[in-house]
């Protein structure tokens, strides 16, 4: 499997309060990877050492098979970039702003850049300053699209937007991902959003990759366990134990990471019962990684 983004010992500090240390991570060519991470994580900073925005102080950055950022002008020419703040012109009308954006992209697609403007319902003559957030979304949303880009890199593009500008966007994004086999990066806060979307996961929490999983697998790989007689060490354990408390009538409730059913044989040789396996959502599986490896504020 080749890999669109390919990230080796990436070391970045910002002041003395942030640092990305040792970061490795992989994006497969033709994934839809979702980056999920609290606020602070290291998601966006990230994102622009990925596009060349930012210096490393250490490590190797390959986007779509070129080292970043030494070959950041071949590179930047097959993505697509929305990022989670606008940074358009606000003088420059719709019609401008895509004239603008598409004298510097020889693969420009007018006709999709056209049919995405109607289906978006924006205003041609309507200036960026005075669109609402909603359609400053959308347009950020087709310019990425009409560079007929081989990666798009997305941070926060549906950040506050209402539901409907939001299935909008996503919808677009994922006929243009069908069509073209295109790799998406997107970093969002809307878990259920990636849940539907996405088939690889990533998750940050103060700079550090925790994991880098297809998403089937971390979805069917975290469980809440119902577990009676269990002793108070549970050595040996196949799979990793993430939370365990007291439940009611002195059972537990296990949150586990990495689990196969073949595990529940497991119970046996400590004494213990399996009374239930509970499956979690997206959501619930990010909120349990993070409340296990948040590590000390640096």
């Amino acid at each position: 499997m080749t890999n669109a983004i390919e990230i080796r010992q990436l070391h970045y500090r910002a002041g003395r309060a942030f640092e990305l240390k040792q970061l490795d991570l992989n994006v497969p060519s033709g994934a839809i990877y979702g980056f999920l991470g609290p606020n602070g994580s290291g998601k966006t900073t990230t994102i622009r050492l990925v596009l060349g925005l930012l210096r490393p102080l250490a490590g190797r950055i390959t986007v779509l098979g070129d080292q970043i950022p030494d070959a950041a002008p071949r590179v930047l020419a097959r993505v697509g970039y929305v990022p989670e703040h606008p940074h358009l012109d606000p003088t420059l009308t719709v019609r401008e702003t895509l004239r603008f954006q598409a004298a510097f992209y020889p693969s420009w697609d007018w006709p999709c850049a056209q049919r995405l403007r109607r289906e978006f319902e924006l205003d041609e003559g309507a200036t960026f300053g005075r669109l609402s957030k909603g359609q400053k979304g959308k347009l950020m949303s087709l310019l990425a699209l009409a560079q007929r880009p081989d990666l798009l890199v997305l941070d926060e593009p549906t950040d506050g937007l209402d539901p409907v500008v939001r299935r909008d966007v996503l919808s677009a994004l994922l006929d243009y991902v069908s069509q073209r086999q295109a790799t998406v990066f997107i970093s969002s806060h809307l878990v259920h959003e990636l849940e539907r979307i996405c088939d690889w996961i990533g998750v940050m929490d103060n700079g550090r990759l925790i994991t880098e999983v297809p998403m089937q697998r971390f979805k069917n790989g975290i469980k809440r366990l119902r577990v009676a007689g269990a002793p108070p060490t549970a050595a040996g354990a196949p799979f990793m134990i993430l939370a365990r408390e007291q439940a009611n009538g002195g059972a537990e409730t296990w949150v586990v990471r990495d689990w196969e059913p073949e595990m529940a044989a497991y119970f046996a040789t400590i004494g213990a019962a399996l009374n239930d396996v509970i499956d979690l959502d997206l959501e619930e599986g990010f909120v349990e990684l993070l409340r296990t490896f948040r590590g000390p504020p640096s």
